[in-house]
C-alpha cells in the first residue's frame, strides 16, 4: 500500500471484478444489511437480501477419499490431507520466471463439483499445504455456467512454499479467459454480470509435483473456494455496535520497512498485506527461528516482515497482495490454517473477535472517508483487533511511521462503509471498485468449540 492515492495492480484487478458486479442482477438497496437477509431502519420486511457469499473447503479424510485421484492418495491422522503416491506421469515446466525448463513428477486430484449456495460473479480459491524443497502445487478451478456451458481450466496458483534453487518461483498467470469470464491474478470474474451470467458450479483440481525419483512429497490439508455475488453499492447500513473487546495482537509497521528489498514489491511501503499477515501469525503463537531469518540484514527491525513479504511474493503479480499466497504462507506455521473470504457485516468482524479471533481486512478509500488515517489509498490491508464500548474498530493499521502508532481507532460507521462497498469515488471523481469485505481468516487448524462455532456463523469450516 502506498500512502498516494494512486492506482495498483490490486487496482486493476478490482475494478475489473467491479465492473462484473455493478451489472449484478440483484440490485443495491439502501435498507439491506449485507450478508444477513434481514433489513434495517426504515427496511420493508418483506424484502430479504440474499446471502451473498458460499465458502466451501475440502479437510477432511473423508472430503479428501471423495474426490477423484490419478496417482495421489489421502493421508489420515490429526491433520488429513493428499499426497503423491505412485505419480500419474512425469511433464515439463519452465519457470517464466528463472527461464530454466525442469522435468517433474506430478499426481492429481479434483475435488467433487460443488454447487454454489450462491450462483456467482467472483470465486477465489485458498489451499493449505506444506512443499518441501523441490515441491510444488499447482491449483485449478473449473466451473459450469448458469447457462450449463463450461469454462476452461483455470489456473488458480502455481505455488511453492520456497524459493530456493529447487523450487518454481510461487506465481499467478496473466492472459486466462474465455471471452465470458476471466482470471485476474488470483480471482475468477465473470466479465459481464449485467448479462445475468453467473458461475452456478464448479470443481477445484490439485497437482502435486516433485523431482523425478524423489520421496519428498507436498501435502496439502486444505482446498477451497469462496463465491460471491456483492451488489453494487456505494454505500452500506450502519449497523449497531454489540461487542467490546480488544485482541493483544503484535504491532509491526511497513512503513519502517521502507527501501528494504525493493525486489519484493518495492520494499516496505507496500507490504500492507505481509505486514497484517505477520501480526496475526505471531498472535496464534508462530515465530521464525534465527536459522530462518538469517538472510535478512541484522541492521533490520522486525525482520519477520521482510521474511513475510519475501515468502508471500507473487512473481507474476510482482507484488506481495495475492490473497491466497497470503493465507498459504500463514498456514506454513504449525498448527494454523487460512482461508481468503467474504463477511457481511461488522457483525461477523464481532462474531469472530469474540472467539479471538483477528482479522485481515482489504479497502480502499480517500483520506477524508477515514478520520485518524492521515492518508488514502487504492487498496490497503489492516488487522482489525477489537471494538470500543462505543462500537468503533479498533485496529492494527501497519501504514503507520513506527510501531508504536499500529494501534488504531476508527469510526465504526466510516470503517464499515469504505470495507463492505463495492464501488466508490477516488481522488479525481472517477468511479472505482472497493473490495466488498474481503478478508482473510487465519486460525488453529484445531479451533475449540467457540471458535468453530464463530467460523461457522461466518461460513468458514
Amino acid at each position: 500500500m502506498s500512502r498516494a492515492e494512486q492506482p495498483s495492480r490490486r487496482t486493476v484487478l478490482a475494478a475489473a471484478v467491479a465492473a462484473a458486479v455493478a451489472g449484478s442482477a440483484i440490485p443495491a438497496t439502501a435498507d439491506a444489511v449485507p450478508g444477513t437477509g434481514q433489513g434495517t431502519g426504515g427496511a420493508d420486511p418483506d424484502r430479504a437480501t440474499a446471502r451473498q457469499v458460499d465458502h466451501r473447503a475440502w479437510t477432511t479424510f473423508r472430503d479428501w477419499r471423495s474426490g477423484t485421484a490419478r496417482g495421489a492418495r489421502a493421508v489420515a491422522g490429526a491433520r488429513p490431507g493428499v499426497v503423491i503416491g505412485t505419480p500419474a506421469g512425469t511433464t515439463d515446466y519452465t519457470d517464466p520466471h528463472t527461464g530454466g525448463t525442469t522435468a517433474w513428477e506430478y499426481a492429481t486430484w479434483t475435488s467433487p463439483v460443488h454447487r454454489l449456495a450462491v450462483p456467482s460473479t467472483e470465486v477465489i480459491a485458498s489451499w493449505n499445504a506444506h512443499t518441501p524443497s523441490g515441491t510444488w502445487i499447482q491449483v485449478e478451478l473449473k466451473g459450469t455456467y448458469s447457462d450449463g456451458t463450461d469454462t476452461p481450466w483455470y489456473v488458480m496458483g502455481r505455488w511453492a512454499s520456497g524459493d530456493g534453487d529447487r523450487d518454481i518461483r510461487r506465481t499467478s498467470v496473466d492472459d486466462q479467459g474465455d471471452g465470458r469470464s476471466s482470471v485476474w491474478t488470483d480471482t475468477f470474474a465473470v466479465d459481464d454480470a449485467s448479462t445475468g451470467l453467473r458461475l452456478a458450479s464448479y470443481r477445484l483440481r490439485l497437482t502435486l509435483h516433485r523431482r523425478p525419483g524423489a520421496r519428498a512429497t507436498p501435502t496439502v490439508w486444505r482446498l477451497g473456494a469462496m463465491g460471491s455475488d456483492i451488489p453494487d453499492r456505494f454505500t452500506v447500513p450502519a449497523s449497531a455496535p454489540g461487542l467490546a473487546r480488544e485482541l493483544r495482537v503484535p504491532r509491526y509497521s511497513q512503513e519502517i520497512h521502507k527501501g528494504q528489498y525493493p525486489e519484493y514489491d518495492n520494499g516496505g511501503e507496500a507490504w500492507c498485506s505481509p505486514t497484517s499477515s505477520q501480526m496475526i501469525i505471531e498472535y496464534w503463537g508462530g515465530r521464525l527461528t534465527d536459522e530462518q531469518l538469517a538472510w535478512v540484514d541484522p541492521s533490520y527491525a522486525d525482520p519477520q516482515v521482510c521474511h513475510a513479504a519475501r515468502y508471500t511474493y507473487d512473481y507474476q503479480y510482482a507484488g506481495c497482495g495475492n490473497w491466497p499466497f497470503n493465507a498459504a504462507y500463514a498456514a506454513t506455521f504449525k498448527g494454523l490454517e487460512g482461508v481468503v473470504t467474504r463477511l457481511g457485516s461488522l457483525t461477523d468482524l464481532e462474531t469472530l473477535i469474540a472467539a479471538g479471533i483477528p482479522a485481515i481486512t482489504s479497502q480502499s478509500f480517500l483520506e477524508e472517508e477515514l478520520t485518524g488515517a492521515g492518508y488514502g489509498t487504492s487498496g490497503h490491508l489492516m488487522t482489525v483487533i477489537g471494538f470500543t464500548a462505543d462500537g468503533d474498530v479498533i485496529a492494527n493499521d501497519p501504514a503507520s511511521d513506527d510501531n508504536e502508532a499500529v494501534r488504531r481507532v476508527y469510526k465504526r460507521r466510516e470503517w464499515e462503509n469504505i470495507w463492505l462497498r463495492t464501488k466508490r469515488y477516488n481522488a479525481s471523481g472517477k468511479v472505482v471498485s472497493g473490495t466488498g469485505g474481503v478478508c482473510y481468516l487465519y486460525f488453529p487448524a484445531h479451533p475449540n468449540p467457540r471458535q468453530r462455532k464463530a467460523l461457522a456463523a461466518v461460513g468458514v469450516r
